[in-house]
């Protein structure tokens, strides 16, 4: 039987078997120790099979790992296709510094980004087409809406359909409210394993996949407020704003930094407009960070 780990928890692995309405469950399973003597280790989102020990109880035994086509350092999870990061219009504005982190840390890792903004219904002041259009013209997806009144909540589960998504974003932008709408209707109930594990449903000390339907997950990953850059070189920054690329010809030093030389072609864009002021102030800030970083 083959099935995806949607959580791991001290020692004990919870595989969720089956994609159709009724027909799935979750087995709690150990993993064999042929993968502690060669050094591999389950994760959340990996594909397994598994032999049944006891159908009645769910439970079983992880026999084999199969291929993984990606892996996530932060959060330590396998065979993510997309990340959905979320932000708000409003209550609370967008903190876009936070927004530039998070997409270069999943560009780092090689990880699609889709943007959403959600509350739109308190976009009093038609900021969210400015917001969207910011990242749209940088390449991404971007899309806004409201999970308290329902608005665009089905395109954003048409970007979802068949993929494992990681979903994050800060504190008081309705993630939560999102995910739970996301559920509605799913073939999977988180309480399966609350009860397993003595934990309650909304723990999030621990990386869960949330099955929405045949070959859709989401991982519901806790808030973050900060994040640093890591392993990244300041030299290397430019690369994580895809904006700049067409720009950089017309830069008349090789290497250029786009900070403050002369005759930038960058710098000459955002004055024309050309590129987003916002982004690239944010560049600026980031760089510096990286420059100033103590090295050890």
């Amino acid at each position: 039987m083959q099935g995806k780990i949607i959580k791991g928890i001290a020692g004990f692995y919870y595989v969720h078997c089956g994609g159709g309405e009724g027909e799935s469950k979750i087995y709690e399973c150990r993993a064999r120790g042929v993968f502690r003597k060669d050094h591999r280790k389950p994760l959340v989102g990996d594909n397994v099979e598994l032999d049944v020990l006891d159908e009645e109880k769910s439970l079983g035994n992880i026999s084999g790992l199969l291929p993984r086509h990606s892996e996530l350092i932060r959060p330590a999870v396998a065979n993510v296709d997309q990340a959905l990061v979320i932000f708000s219009f409003a209550r609370p504005k967008p903190n876009f510094n936070l927004l530039d982190r998070f997409l270069i840390m999943m560009g780092q890792q090689e990880v699609p980004c889709l943007i959403c903004f959600n509350k739109q219904d308190l976009d009093c002041g038609g900021q969210g087409e400015a917001y969207r259009k910011i990242y749209e013209d940088c390449g991404y997806r971007a899309l806004g809406v409201s999970a308290g009144l329902g608005q665009g909540m089905e395109e954003l589960r048409l970007l979802l359909a068949g993929k494992t998504t990681a979903v994050a974003g800060p504190s008081g932008v309705g993630k939560s409210s999102i995910v739970n709408s996301l559920q509605s209707g799913t073939v999977m109930e988180t309480g399966q394993i609350s009860e397993r594990i003595g934990r309650g449903k909304h723990t999030t000390r621990h990386s869960e996949l949330i099955a929405m339907g045949e070959d859709t997950y989401i991982l519901d990953t806790p808030g973050f407020s900060s994040l640093g850059l890591f392993d990244l070189e300041k030299e290397e920054l430019a690369a994580y704003y895809p904006e700049f690329a067409r720009f950089e010809k017309d830069c008349r030093f090789g290497g250029c930094s786009h900070v403050a030389e002369r005759d930038c072609g960058v710098r000459d864009a955002v004055e024309q407009g050309r590129i987003s002021r916002l982004r690239y102030e944010n560049y600026c800030l980031l760089y510096g960070e990286l420059k100033d970083r103590k090295k050890f």
